[in-house]
């Protein structure tokens, strides 16, 4: 079995979901959860908070430095991921259509071959 993470973006600027919108992603997305651990797909997953609450760590010349997030200046940003097992990208394709259907796009990516553990 492969790992696959699948990551859901927020698009700074686009029109945020009203709180009926939300609160059907959640349950949404929350069935899907409960799917993808009953299937036994399920490795972890989680939401994130919003980019400004990241710190980000640097080592430069031996010095260490810590920011204010995010890292990358940028109007997307990662929101939420899960980490799943599943036999081969179809299979973790297949997911991610389940998961965007409740939340929006999904990006599908495989872990390289030495995180495979």
């Amino acid at each position: 079995m492969k790992q696959y993470l699948l990551s859901v973006h927020f698009v700074e600027g686009a029109p945020e979901p009203s709180e009926e919108e939300m609160q059907t992603m959640f349950r949404e997305t929350g069935r899907i959860n409960d799917e993808m651990q009953a299937a036994g797909a399920w490795v972890f997953g989680g939401g994130l908070r919003s980019p400004d609450t990241a710190t980000v760590v640097r080592i430069d010349n031996g010095a260490t430095t810590m920011s204010d997030g995010p890292f990358a200046e940028t109007k997307e940003h990662i929101a939420g991921f899960w980490v799943l097992k599943c036999a081969d990208l179809d299979e973790a394709l297949a997911w991610a259509e389940k998961c965007a259907a409740a939340c929006g796009p999904v990006e599908v990516r495989p872990f390289d071959d030495l995180s495979q553990a």
